[in-house]
């Protein structure tokens, strides 16, 4: 066991005996930045804390699986990678999984991600670009230079903009500007205001389309003489254009599997998680929950503890698919 350059925490059973790896991660991170160690409460048979479900609890029943990985590791027929992965959430932009797949790609011919709820069984890769927007002016007095340029006013006229575009309609596209900051006084022309935007698709295709959309916008205003510097925060990769016949087929037995455990209906949607990285390469991968709760991303979210168990049982369920 060792920890990359990317901070992944690595644990490897027979890789260097077989050629192939299936690797089974989950994430460390939580969508939260705090410094401080985050509040946890128990009443009953109910946890919460933030993050607990998203990944905390997913990550607990992977580490309980590969306890039973090592006493049974002989029996393993290929090479089976276990990684406690960093960096997935917000513009942590997947480096943990990214450094996974530049380090071992050519050899990984199956990933799970243990991430979200116990109806979750994801193949299809919700990909993002994301982008931090500012806007420049040289600012002046509020009412001796009245009508000069004002950056909040060029930057609400930017996002007017960008609402105003369609989004490809192929696949479900969207997209947000999800902050603004900028400005400094009430009797100020401001001088430079800054936001954040992302568009989200599942198909590589409507991602590129939005691409060529917001330079069209952000190139219109540039040649009316408005500074506008346009930065990559990250790019989250879509489906690729392969065969997902194969994939399909994959995507069912480890549903049969969740299915011993879970007696709901599953949701074989779209997200954005690790699985973006290796999808794209035509890798079998799946994101799959083992836990069930609520409230992911937000400072509520709980989980029920009698469910572990159930969860644990999907991890060692599909596990047991590569020991004899």
């Amino acid at each position: 066991m060792w920890i990359d350059e990317a901070q992944n925490v690595i644990c490897k059973f027979n890789c260097d005996r077989y050629d192939e790896i299936t690797v089974m991660m989950a994430h460390m991170d939580v969508v939260f930045n705090d410094t401080e160690e985050l509040p946890m409460r128990r009443d009953g048979d109910i946890l919460r804390a933030p993050g607990i479900g998203d990944d905390t609890a997913n990550l607990v029943n992977l580490m309980l699986a590969t306890r039973f990985l090592v006493q049974h590791k002989e029996r393993l027929h290929t090479g089976l990678m276990i990684v406690a992965n960093s960096c997935e959430e917000g513009l942590g932009n997947l480096k943990g999984c990214k450094e996974i797949f530049n380090n071992y790609g050519d050899r990984i011919r199956r990933f799970y991600s243990f991430d979200g709820y116990m109806s979750q069984c994801t193949s299809i890769a919700v990909g993002s670009h994301r982008y931090r927007m500012q806007v420049q002016c040289p600012g002046r007095h509020s009412y001796l230079d009245f009508g000069k340029d004002n950056a909040i006013q060029i930057a609400a006229e930017i996002i007017h903009e960008l609402y105003r575009i369609t989004p490809p309609q192929q696949e479900y596209t969207t997209y947000n500007v999800g902050r603004i900051e900028g400005g400094s006084t009430v009797n100020s022309i401001a001088q430079e205001v800054t936001l954040l935007y992302e568009y989200r698709s599942a198909s590589e295709a409507c991602l590129q389309v939005m691409k060529g959309e917001l330079n069209r916008v952000v190139n219109e205003f540039r040649a009316k003489g408005k500074k506008i510097n346009l930065e990559v925060l990250g790019v989250r990769p879509g489906c690729g254009d392969g065969d997902k016949t194969e994939l399909k087929k994959w995507t069912s037995e480890n549903a049969a599997c969740i299915r011993q455990y879970y007696e709901g209906e599953l949701d074989l949607g779209p997200y954005s998680t690790d699985a973006n990285i290796p999808l794209p390469r035509n890798v079998l991968a799946n994101t799959i929950g083992t836990v069930k709760g609520a409230g992911a991303h937000t400072r509520a979210e709980w989980v029920d503890l009698k469910n572990l168990p159930a969860g644990l049982g999907i991890v060692l369920s599909l596990m047991n698919r590569y020991l004899d």
